[in-house]
């Protein structure tokens, strides 16, 4: 089954304004829409492969209050020119 993990950036944006902490990960499959602040990725036997972490109140040293974390390899591809 497909699923997408987005990141409303509108809800990090109010999030911070508001000074509130509402989830902004919307985990989604063809049957349901879930909310989140962490959304754990694992393969099929069930270990843990990647995680999207949303933590504002401990954001990453850049700023980032929002970001995925994995042990494994990341394959980088190049953005196609417009």
């Amino acid at each position: 089954m497909k699923t997408i993990v987005h990141v409303n950036q509108h809800r990090i944006k109010a999030n911070k304004k508001h000074g509130t902490n509402e989830p902004v990960l919307t985990v989604k499959t063809y049957k349901t829409n879930d909310y989140a602040h962490e959304a754990i990725i694992r393969d099929s036997d069930g270990r843990e492969v990647a995680k999207v972490v949303y933590r504002p109140n401990k954001p990453l040293p850049c700023g980032a209050r929002c970001w995925i974390e994995t042990c494994l390899e990341v394959e980088i591809t190049k953005k196609e020119e417009q």
